[in-house]
């Protein structure tokens, strides 16, 4: 009997397959396992897979399990996707290699302030308010061009935008609109799309895309 395919490997032929009918490179897109609230022994598989890029919410979770983990594993690339406080920016700065939720002046200015001091500053997505939810964090569309421009006179490298669409409804126009942006803007990323439509966001030229529970399962 054929040995069945693991999780990691299905989400890896969704996404060529995906690739493919977009007439992209599977290269063109990073699969961002998030493993957050998952402890070392859930991760470590994944690793063992040839798995490197690594998505977590919190700052204090993932100076608890990595710095271990990142000495078995050095070429791991940790992604911070939650929403960071001005006052962790140090923290996440000498952990994390990329940062999903740059979305204030005020963290702007604490990443710049944190370079300074750690001499590491981690590459950053913008995240974008496509929704207009306020409670998910993003800089409101309006005030993008000059978050933008703030962030590159503080030094700060900015990898592309990222956003989260609204729960429950189609995704399609969020993720058009955030390609759109970021052609706008002249940013060569896009964070987007998660385990339940993240082969949307690849026809829609999503580079990052964060996939939780189709790696991992369902949170308990």
């Amino acid at each position: 009997m054929e040995k069945a395919d693991t999780p990691l490997q299905t989400v890896r032929s969704q996404i060529a397959a995906t690739c493919k009918r977009a007439r992209r490179e599977p290269g063109e897109v990073t699969l961002i396992a998030i493993s957050k609230t998952h402890p070392a022994d859930r991760i470590e598989p994944l690793l063992e897979q040839g798995q490197r890029h690594f998505g977590e919410n919190r700052v204090q979770e993932a100076q608890d399990k990595w710095p271990a983990l990142k000495e078995t594993y050095p070429d791991t690339v940790l992604h911070l996707v939650g929403q960071l406080q001005s006052n962790k920016a140090e923290d996440a700065a000498e952990l994390f290699d990329v940062i999903h939720s740059l979305d204030r002046p005020s963290l702007v200015k604490a990443l710049a302030k944190a370079k300074e001091k750690t001499g590491r500053c981690p590459d950053c997505f913008i995240q974008v308010d496509v929704g207009e939810e306020e409670q998910k964090g993003g800089c409101a569309i309006a005030d993008l061009p000059g978050l933008i421009e703030q962030a590159r006179e503080a030094g700060i490298p900015l990898a592309g935008l990222m956003c989260i669409p609204p729960a429950d409804i189609e995704p399609a126009p969020f993720f058009a609109l955030l390609d759109k942006l970021a052609r706008d803007n002249a940013l060569e990323g896009r964070s987007m799309g998660m385990s339940g439509d993240y082969e949307t966001a690849i026809m829609l030229g999503a580079t990052h895309i964060r996939v939780g529970t189709a790696l991992f399962g369902a949170r308990g």
